[in-house]
């Protein structure tokens, strides 16, 4: 069954923004609380209408994940776009008692365009609230408003060059934008001192390279980084449209193996 969305205006927690729940029956010791981003090219594709897959198979692995809703086009530019979703994370913070518990580790999570807005988060909280995010989870993030890796030239062949062209442009709306570091994070200079990251892409991935590059940036920094690179033809690239492939196990084993290596 899709889950609706639930209006923070009407909920007890008061969330900023339109949200969904995606649980499964609680394990033992505190449940993980995700904060989760689905990629529609920053409002340049079309909303998703179902249940995020990838949001699922996080849910399966035991956490508690909290899928905001940032399609709206209106609203999908920066800075703005990245102000509202650091405003819910602050929010998630304050009121994790009302989703999970006091002592759950809050994650942000995202895939394409919402794996770019998890990454931004990432070093926007390592800036404003140090040491309180405890991982991050990048499932082919949106990252490099270049467009010039070798393997993003397979994203023609599948239909999503000129999506992702016409996301940069409308996300970077003002000239200037692509250079600030929580716009375009593979363009960041100083990435030491954020949370641990869970990476995950694919071989046949359009996003593979500059996904990699970034993994690699983090480690040399310092960082903490799993990455996972997932064979060609368990239909990875559905991620972008919301289709359920033999990916989805994938996502659910590594999260709950990143899960368990996080400093406690």
């Amino acid at each position: 069954m899709t889950r609706q969305w639930q209006s923070g205006e009407v909920d007890e927690a008061r969330f900023p923004m339109p949200f969904r729940v995606y649980k499964t029956p609680a394990k033992a010791g505190p449940r993980p609380l995700v904060l989760y981003f689905a990629g529609a090219a920053f409002g340049a594709a079309p909303s998703r209408t179902g249940d995020a897959p990838a949001a699922l198979a996080m849910a399966e692995a035991g956490a508690l994940v909290v899928e905001a809703d940032c399609s709206d086009p209106k609203q999908a530019v920066f800075p703005g776009c990245l102000e509202r979703a650091f405003e819910a994370l602050k929010h998630l913070f304050s009121k994790r008692k009302l989703f999970a518990t006091n002592r759950s580790p809050v994650l942000v999570a995202g895939d394409e365009a919402g794996g770019n807005l998890a990454a931004s988060l990432a070093l926007k909280a390592r800036d404003a609230m140090p040491g309180e995010l405890a991982g991050q989870v990048l499932l082919s993030p949106l990252l490099d408003p270049r467009m010039v890796t070798v393997s993003f030239r397979e994203a023609d062949e599948i239909d999503l060059q000129q999506r992702w062209a016409k996301g940069w442009q409308h996300y970077l709306a003002n000239p200037g934008d692509g250079q600030h570091p929580y716009a375009a994070p593979c363009l960041c200079s100083r990435l030491m001192g954020v949370a641990p990251a869970l990476i995950m892409t694919s071989l046949d991935d359009p996003l593979r390279d500059e996904s990699l590059d970034y993994a690699e940036r983090l480690r040399t920094a310092g960082v903490s980084v799993n990455t996972k690179i997932l064979p060609e033809h368990l239909g990875w690239t559905g991620l972008y449209d919301g289709r359920v492939g033999e990916w989805h196990s994938h996502v659910s084993t590594e999260f709950s193996r990143f899960l368990s290596e996080l400093p406690h």
